[in-house]
């Protein structure tokens, strides 16, 4: 018997081909495909040192701001702007001619005290062997000894007024306190200066070793703190917590710094503690003034228990939750208390046990209190840090071929 197909009767005929096959067994993940199937990780302490991250600024560990002890005219200025300058290295030389006067004067006071002090001792000590033989009254004695002391009091005098106008006329060369490098001069030949005024005539900032200036929330210090009491961490004995430096490009700092300092105080304005790290900068890629920011390790937590990122969600009033399959394989939702990340990792502080299994794909299809299946994998894996990408979950089997 022969039969006229049309494109309706082939239409038919697929489609009752499709609903047969989906009255067949299901997928594995379908409503009817049985236990669904879930990567897990089995999460184990290890040993991680505790880092935090703060913002900061350096700061130069020196700064000089240049000024005159003595008034005048600026002659010269004997430095190039932006250089680096020596301790003691002539930097501007002010007019010396009143000053060398002054000094002159002082020294030809000194020689007159000189010779005045050796006219009175010669007589004194002549008045002495005459009042022993009575030719002279003990009156005039008396006298010549007072005359005696002034003189030697005039002649220290004087010798004091030639060190002050020494010091006045070296003053008039002004050199750089600290090495360091300059900055520009404020002030150029011709200029009039004064003793100690407020307008320095340039600074001298001293680069190496640099400073950085961090600041802590209080919070931070405290809980930090009170792990470290009980135990649940150990800080670095015997020497300061390592830094390492971010700069403001994103960029590592080639050089780890110390931690050097930390406050006492907690600042009114920002609640934060004040932190300073020193690091050595040799060849002046740190600039005072720049925004920086730290990785401060402040101890080692030797039973750690990490978490990916991806297996920790956040509920509705903030909390954070893990899936974790019991021991039952059924699924549990844990609320828990995580601390600062680890890298691409939660640092787990309550919520969890070593060896508890935390889903970290699948999650789509594992509800809570649903029975799953799981399949173990790596935290390298989970966490992209490995050889490779977590492994997939096995395809389903194919489906049976449709019934006849």
């Amino acid at each position: 018997m022969h039969y006229k197909w049309s494109a309706r009767s082939a239409t038919l005929v697929l489609a009752a081909v499709f609903t047969l096959a989906a009255c067949g067994p299901g997928t594995q993940n379908g409503p009817a495909g049985g236990i669904p199937e879930v990567g897990v990780i089995s999460v184990q302490p290890q040993r991680v040192a505790l880092t935090t991250q703060l913002p900061g600024r350096t700061v130069a560990i020196r700064i000089a701001q240049v000024r005159p002890q003595v008034s005048g005219i600026i002659k010269q200025r004997l430095f190039t702007e932006g250089a680096e300058v020596r301790a003691g290295q002539p930097l501007y030389q002010i007019d010396p001619s009143t000053y060398q006067a002054a000094y002159d004067s002082a020294v030809a006071a000194l020689a007159k005290a000189d010779a005045n002090q050796l006219t009175v001792r010669l007589k004194y000590e002549r008045y002495l062997k005459l009042a022993k033989t009575g030719y002279v009254s003990e009156q005039d004695r008396d006298d010549v000894t007072a005359a005696l002391s002034q003189a030697v009091a005039d002649q220290a005098t004087a010798r004091a007024a030639v060190e002050t106008a020494r010091i006045n006329l070296a003053y008039t060369r002004i050199v750089a306190p600290i090495a360091g490098r300059i900055a520009t001069s404020a002030f150029t030949e011709g200029a009039l200066v004064t003793a100690n005024q407020d307008s320095p005539l340039t600074t001298v900032q001293q680069y190496d070793p640099m400073y950085v200036d961090l600041a802590q929330p209080a919070e931070e210090v405290l809980r930090f703190r009170r792990e470290l009491a009980a135990g649940g961490i150990k800080g670095e004995a015997g020497r300061s917590a390592s830094v390492r430096l971010l700069l403001g490009d994103g960029t590592r700092y080639p050089l780890e710094g110390r931690l050097e300092f930390t406050g006492i105080t907690v600042s009114e304005s920002t609640g934060a503690i004040n932190l300073r790290a020193v690091f050595p900068n040799p060849e002046g890629r740190l600039l005072p003034g720049m925004y920086v920011r730290a990785v401060l390790e402040q101890g080692v937590d030797e039973h750690a228990l990490l978490l990916p990122q991806i297996a920790v969600s956040r509920g509705a009033q903030g909390d954070a939750l893990a899936l974790v399959v019991g021991a039952d394989n059924k699924v549990q939702q844990r609320v828990l208390t995580v601390e600062s990340a680890e890298g691409n990792q939660w640092r787990v502080a309550t919520g969890l046990q070593p060896g508890d299994r935390v889903i970290v794909q699948g999650m789509q299809n594992a509800g809570v209190g649903a029975e799953v299946k799981p399949l173990l994998i790596s935290l390298a894996a989970a966490t992209g840090t490995g050889p490779a990408a977590a492994p997939a979950l096995p395809p389903p089997p194919p489906a049976p071929p449709a019934a006849r």
